[in-house]
């Protein structure tokens, strides 16, 4: 090998290096599918699996979805979470209701009947078009690491 392909692969495996260091380490992705769609999403709020403060909880159990899937009156809806996400464990929360007890495996599936429970207004019984499905990391003991959110869109 030439002096000049020597300094190249030196050259390149420092840059290679370089351009890892300044990488982020991604958060731990969610995920919703219905049917054949599927929606993935990283959290609104991660701090590489520290506990978030309550105030920054709160805020982001506010924050707006970024990423929106339809659903059908009759739909199953698969939520799948990182396996990062379920060790520590993960609740799914439904407009700010509970939809699930703390779960540890990596995968839920909700019931067509639950489904069509998420759209109807439990106070008014008016169906709804439009709610918000959370994703809460939750070690326990009100101890709170991410929150990943999904818009659920009412089709016809």
């Amino acid at each position: 090998m030439t002096i000049r392909r020597s300094a190249a692969a030196v050259g390149a495996v420092a840059f290679g290096l370089f351009a890892l260091s300044a990488c982020t380490k991604p958060t731990p992705l969610a995920t919703v599918t219905v049917g054949k769609t599927s929606v993935h999403t990283e959290a609104a709020c991660y701090d590489n699996g520290k506990s978030l403060s309550t105030a920054d909880f709160t805020k982001c159990l506010n924050s707006t979805p970024s990423e929106t899937v339809d659903v059908s009156s009759g739909d199953t809806v698969h939520v799948g979470v990182d396996p990062a996400i379920a060790d520590k464990g993960w609740v799914v929360v439904v407009d700010q209701q509970g939809a699930s007890g703390r779960l540890t495996s990596t995968y839920h599936t909700f019931s067509p009947d639950l489904v069509n429970q998420f759209f109807t207004d439990s106070s008014t019984g008016q169906q709804k078009t439009k709610v918000t499905l959370t994703i809460v990391e939750n070690s326990g003991a009100q101890s709170y690491q991410g929150v990943w959110h999904f818009a659920l869109q009412l089709k016809g």
